[in-house]
């Protein structure tokens, strides 16, 4: 970045902004820039995408060849193992140079004609961007149902198919999550509606076809804005399950799939702090609930009787193992356990025994893949580790045989021995262990002198796994280690981890990422030159809070759509996803979250300091993050830094939340990251 100091960054006008509650008064210069609308806000994001083109002008020949290099790792004509379900095998497949998949499926045998279903390619070309949602196709298998976002705010228009003419029919849906469930009859599907402003799933309707959409019968209204609704249908076709869900609280509902008009009933009323969910199988329910269970446990009730008074427990609660999910067959159930970070398959006959599916690594992700058939004794799941490229296999939960369908391939000399993985513990300040996952290219040196990427997120319960990334051999072949850092926020560790960084324990989750940089210090697998941190969304908040806590801990932050202005957002209940978030973060109308949020909040902090260089990613049409949150953050450390390290905005004026569409396309802005740390540790030059 040497040409830096003779360019001028921009600099956003300040129109001093009051916001005052519990007696407590900030004054925001840089709030009007939430006006999307306004051209002088568009015409400031183009000057500071202008800027980072400018101060990184002289890599541009790097960053190509570094895009070129990523998507020359991907099979040209890839295609996903073909999944059976109610007489057909369904495929996704990539053709050659396109962008977009194709969907298509044949009928009975894999040997049959292929009948493309969707091309997206074509869909796609009167679109800056294009994504399908979900597909669903008919009992009869007659009809399809998509959804398509062509803004990138996840606002879904259903459209139909008849897959035997291969017309498109005249029924749209707009406003939907991008989902739907049919019904038994072939002609009724039930959808969520969302909130145009908060973007809240709010409405379940049911649509026929061959009717307008204005009069689609409402099934469902949620009335209380921290919930959220949805529709899906039972693996076993007789239910269409509504179900609702705040961050500490689920209900479902289930009306019968043959008769469409009829009128649901509850599982069990919400109660708060009461989580559960349902899955059926013959004539019980399945429940998996937190009830008196905090890393939950898994009960049975019969279908007519299914109330929690009624349940009765089949797996019980553990203190050692989380309880994430499960699946049903005619003949066994399949479990998801987590177990010191690590998910492991649990397989139970109904009448019989269990077992744990072996995969002979330490630190992995399994996971159970797509199986809609009942009636069968193999088991599709998923598996891949930090070293082992994303695996197929089809198992055997009866004679133990585990089948390698496919593993990606990564196009090149790849080859999974070159790299060495391991899974360290550092010690929080409180005395804590937290698992750290770390790779490397074998000859690592760990004497300081090599560069590392720690990459966090720490939020929400979800947990980071240690995956497969053919992008990230990128940096690994020119010296850098990447860690993730498995803090609490997450739930690896059980249910506890997730409630230990949350409300008013969230500052954990900052301290377990700066403790677990200072672990890596320590045992020199790098050094504080080469030291690099990255995170997206609430992994963004994490890098804008632990920048302002420690920034000379680190020689470059990547912070991806980050959520980073906290207090304003958690009070303007108008905003995306605000209201349902008030058990994560606390609600700040209540003055003791207040103070705790503005406390760690990353824009009401930025302080006058040097800061680390740093770039900042955001889309225009995001739903999740709004773009304004990042643009204030910048305009602030603008303001207010006293170093002259890099500061770069980088805007996609043309999508959202996830970045660009298109299977090549979205990793130009990864190429863009990954040139900014590789120039900062001196590497862009190979």
């Amino acid at each position: 970045m040497h040409q830096l100091q003779r360019l001028t960054a921009p600099r956003a006008p300040k129109k001093a902004k009051t916001l005052t509650i519990h007696e407590d008064t900030r004054i925001d210069p840089y709030y009007w820039l939430n006006e999307r609308e306004n051209e002088e806000v568009i015409q400031y994001l183009k000057a500071e995408n202008a800027y980072k083109d400018e101060v990184m002008a002289h890599l541009k020949p790097f960053e190509e060849k570094l895009y070129q290099e990523i998507i020359s790792r991907l099979k040209p004509d890839e295609e996903s193992v073909p999944y059976k379900d109610n007489g057909y095998f369904y495929i996704a497949r990539y053709e050659k140079g396109k962008e977009h998949p194709i969907y298509s499926r044949k009928k009975g045998s894999l040997e049959a004609v292929e009948e493309i279903m969707l091309d997206e390619n074509e869909l796609a070309k009167p679109h800056s961007y294009y994504h399908i949602g979900s597909r669903s196709v008919s009992p009869d298998n007659r009809l399809l149902v998509f959804g398509e976002d062509t803004v990138s705010r996840r606002i879904y228009t259903l459209r139909f198919k008849n897959l035997e003419t291969g017309e498109i029919l005249e029924d749209t849906i707009p406003g939907t999550s991008g989902s739907a469930a049919w019904a038994n009859d072939n002609k009724t599907i039930f959808y969520a509606v969302k909130d145009p402003t908060t973007l809240r799933t709010h409405k379940i309707c049911r649509h026929v076809l061959g009717t307008p959409a204005e009069e689609d019968v409402e099934v469902y209204h949620e009335d209380d804005p921290t919930y959220r609704a949805f529709v899906y249908k039972s693996k076993s076709r007789k239910y269409i399950i509504l179900g609702s869900y705040a961050t500490l609280s689920q209900e479902y509902q289930v009306l019968d799939a043959n008769a469409p008009e009829s009128k649901p009933r509850v599982i069990q009323p919400r109660e708060r702090g009461l989580e559960y969910s349902i899955a059926h199988h013959h004539d019980k329910f399945y429940i998996r609930t937190n009830l008196n269970a905090r890393n939950f446990r898994l009960m049975v009730t019969d279908e007519g009787h299914t109330s929690k008074d009624n349940w009765k427990e089949l797996i019980p609660h553990r203190e050692d193992v989380l309880l994430e999910d499960m699946d049903l067959f005619e003949e066994f159930l399949v479990l998801s356990e987590r177990r010191n970070g690590i998910t492991q398959l649990r397989i139970r006959q109904w009448k019989g025994s269990d077992h744990y599916i072996d995969f002979g690594e330490e630190a992995y992700m399994a996971y159970v893949s797509i199986n809609p058939d009942f009636d069968t004794d193999w088991l599709r799941i998923g598996y891949t580790s930090l070293t082992t490229p994303n695996t197929t296999y089809d198992y055997n939960m009866r004679t133990k045989e585990l089948k390698m369908l496919k593993q990606q391939e990564v196009i090149g000399d790849f080859k999974p021995d070159n790299y060495h993985s391991e899974r360290l513990y550092a010690t929080a300040r409180d005395g804590i262990k937290i698992p750290i996952s770390l790779v490397y290219r074998k000859g690592f040196k760990k004497d300081g002198s090599q560069p590392l990427l720690l990459y966090g997120y720490g939020s929400y319960g979800h947990s980071m796994e240690p995956y497969f990334s053919s992008v990230r051999l990128s940096l690994l072949d020119r010296g850098f280690a990447f860690a993730i850092a498995h803090i609490r926020g997450g739930e690896e560790m059980g249910r506890h981890w997730y409630e230990d960084g949350k409300l008013l324990k969230k500052k954990n989750t900052f301290n377990d990422f700066i403790d677990c940089a200072e672990h890596l210090l320590n045992k020199q697998y790098t050094h504080r030159d080469r030291l690099f941190a990255m995170g997206g969304s609430a992994g963004g908040l994490l890098m804008g809070a632990v920048v302002n806590m420690r920034p000379g801990l680190w020689k470059g932050v990547v912070a991806a759509v980050p959520f980073v202005d906290v207090v304003t957002t958690m009070l303007d209940d108008s905003i995306p996803l605000t209201t349902g978030e008030y058990d994560e973060w606390g609600n700040p109308n209540d003055k003791t979250y207040y103070e705790y949020i503005k406390s760690y909040s990353p824009y009401d902090n930025v302080e006058a300091k040097d800061y680390p260089p740093m770039m900042v990613t955001t889309g225009l049409h995001d739903s999740q993050v709004q773009y304004w949150e990042p643009a204030k953050w910048v305009a602030k450390l603008r303001e207010l830094k006293t170093d002259h390290n890099p500061l770069l905005l980088h805007t996609n004026m043309e999508a959202g939340h996830s970045g660009s569409s298109g299977r090549y396309r979205q990793y130009k802005e990864t190429a863009m990251e990954y040139t900014f740390l590789l120039d900062l540790a001196g590497r862009a030059k190979d």
